[in-house]
């Protein structure tokens, strides 16, 4: 089958396609880091759907900066030079053309603050008919990764993933001088970000456990 994951220069989920013999390609407006840049569209995602052949299945992990609870404090800043506003309508329109749509926890999620502050976009949402609650939110160690991440889901055409591990392991945690406990992969994404400024990068890559049930469960199916 042909598969697009947009918004991923990882290509985590790409590579887990392509293992299972599917014809994927990633897709992002930044090189791919990945390792395989013939697999990789460095453009538009809405060009390369409106360019090429018809995919059978559609992935998208649009950014999640101005959209992610994590970023609270900088909301203010983001409403008043549009980049928030953007980045809903960004999710709104990939959310459209795909069948899986991925995000963290954030105010994708139920709607309340994107109908408080940008209430005419909200409405062109409702109408439209994109559901604010996700189908399914799932952690990276549902699926063998020793972290949690909850992770948001809106499907189209597709089942929940099936869960792989429904016992929760026991984290690893760094313990700083004042007592604060951060999940150890978090903690070292942070210690690499001092170094090299890519902790936002870093931090959205996708677990490998989720890019291999997203491949292994979505193989099969041909939804588009």
């Amino acid at each position: 089958m042909k598969v697009l994951v947009a918004c991923e220069e990882s290509q985590a989920v790409t590579k887990e396609f392509r293992r299972l013999g599917n014809e994927a390609y990633s897709c992002d407006l930044i090189p791919a880091s990945g390792g395989h840049p013939e697999w990789h569209y460095q453009d538009d995602v809405f060009e390369v759907i409106k360019r090429e052949p018809k995919f059978d299945l559609v992935i998208s992990f649009p950014p999640c900066t101005d959209l992610t609870l994590s970023g609270a404090r900088w909301f203010s800043v983001k409403r008043e030079n549009g980049s928030q506003e953007k980045s809903i309508r960004f999710f709104f329109e990939i959310w459209k053309v795909s069948n899986l749509t991925e995000n963290p926890i954030g105010i994708m999620n139920g709607g309340k603050y994107i109908k408080q502050w940008f209430p005419k976009l909200h409405k062109e949402m409702l109408d439209y008919g994109f559901p604010f609650k996700p189908n399914q939110i799932v952690q990276p160690w549902m699926f063998g990764d020793i972290a949690s991440k909850a992770t948001c889901l809106w499907l189209n055409r597709l089942p929940n993933l099936e869960v792989t591990n429904t016992k929760k392991p026991e984290m690893e945690y760094w313990v700083g001088p004042t007592g604060r406990r951060m999940e150890k992969w978090m903690y070292d994404i942070r210690c690499k970000d001092a170094k090299s400024g890519l902790r936002a990068k870093l931090a959205s890559k996708t677990f490998p456990g989720i890019a291999k049930a997203i491949a292994e469960q979505y193989s099969n199916l041909i939804v588009c």
